[in-house]
């Protein structure tokens, strides 16, 4: 079933049941009252990740409290994404754009990695797990995406399970057509690595292509800055062998 975007959408912590309501946040309450503007009676649709997708309606007991009732269930919770997204952080306007669209594209958990040529940081994962709802409420997503802590490259490759495989985007590749090296791969549970800026250290490319878990593509015949080919990976990967088939 696809999403109403229509309605407005709201995130929520509570638990969500037929009729049990429950209190906006202080945060809610701005945005719904004085924002928006809703009054009495006002639908919206809501969801936390864990009950799908509800029809609620507002109430105001008082001028300073809002009310939240769901009145019906418009999409059950879906399974989470299995698509992890590995990436080397970016400044930060750039690296919301790239929570963002990946969140959108379907990732299920963010991965920062710091590699050799890095030239952004993590300075507060819990921004980027507001950034990753604000875009699922966007984009119409019930399952939210994890936001994780950074890590480096060499540690995550030590600890890596070897049933899921790592796709990485490979500058360097002799080819342009993805495609042929994604159709060999046969494993089902996935993680996708894009680099920062400067790319991958040469020592860094060798340690990825001398593991058998990790599987090189490139992307196409021209230089694409990191962001762009977060979202043009994840596009190829997801039509080839995701969730778009």
């Amino acid at each position: 079933m696809r999403a109403n975007y229509r309605m407005q959408r709201l995130y929520v912590t509570a638990d969500l049941a037929l009729a049990q309501a429950f209190e906006a946040t202080a945060e809610q309450f701005n945005y719904l009252a004085n924002v928006l503007r809703f009054e009495e009676g006002a639908e919206l649709l809501v969801f936390n990740g864990r009950h799908g997708e509800w029809k609620a309606s507002i109430h105001f007991p008082t001028r300073k409290k809002i009310m939240i009732t769901p009145v019906e269930q418009t999409r059950p919770q879906p399974d989470d994404c299995d698509l992890h997204f590995l990436f080397a952080p970016l400044k930060v306007g750039r690296m919301d754009y790239l929570v963002q669209k990946a969140v959108e594209m379907g990732a299920g958990i963010l991965q920062p990695v710091m590699t050799q040529h890095v030239q952004g940081k993590i300075g507060n994962i819990d921004r980027l797990q507001a950034n990753a709802v604000e875009a699922a409420e966007q984009c119409g997503i019930l399952a939210i995406p994890k936001v994780v802590e950074p890590v480096k490259l060499r540690d995550l490759l030590d600890r890596w399970p070897s049933d899921r495989r790592i796709i990485y985007c490979d500058e360097d590749s002799a080819t342009q057509n993805p495609l042929p090296a994604l159709s060999r791969i046969e494993e089902k549970s996935l993680a996708l690595l894009v680099g920062p800026e400067g790319g991958f250290s040469e020592d860094e490319r060798a340690l990825l292509r001398s593991l058998p878990f990790v599987t090189a593509i490139p992307l196409g015949p021209r230089i694409l800055r990191a962001d762009t080919a977060a979202v043009a990976a994840m596009a190829v990967v997801q039509a080839a062998i995701g969730d778009w088939r």
